[in-house]
């Protein structure tokens, strides 16, 4: 395995802004389309007992924010590791040390 990363700096600005892009966006709707735009259509629908736009605005969303933030961790890392600018063990401190 060489030292050389598998992607450019384009490559890599290219795709963080893409995944940043789609996630943002899956945000909105989630939190305004969903949540409040089109609750009381979602209500029609009942998700174990509770009507779903009110469940979706309580709960869901939430949900899908936590998921969100877990998808990004993941393939920033994912992505920083293919583009050979990931953090190592060694690299980083412990608490109170200096670098």
């Amino acid at each position: 395995m060489s030292d050389r990363p598998d992607i450019d700096r384009v490559t890599y600005w290219k795709t963080q802004i893409r995944r940043t892009s789609i996630l943002l966006i899956v945000w909105f709707v989630v939190a305004y389309v969903m949540s409040i735009f089109l609750a009381e259509t979602l209500n029609s629908i009942s998700f174990g007992g509770i009507p779903f736009g009110f469940w979706m605005a309580q709960q869901g969303s939430i949900f899908v924010f936590v998921s969100l933030v877990l998808i990004y961790a993941v393939t920033a890392d994912q992505l920083d590791k293919d583009a050979g600018v990931a953090e190592s063990d060694d690299s980083t401190s412990a608490p109170g040390e200096s670098h």
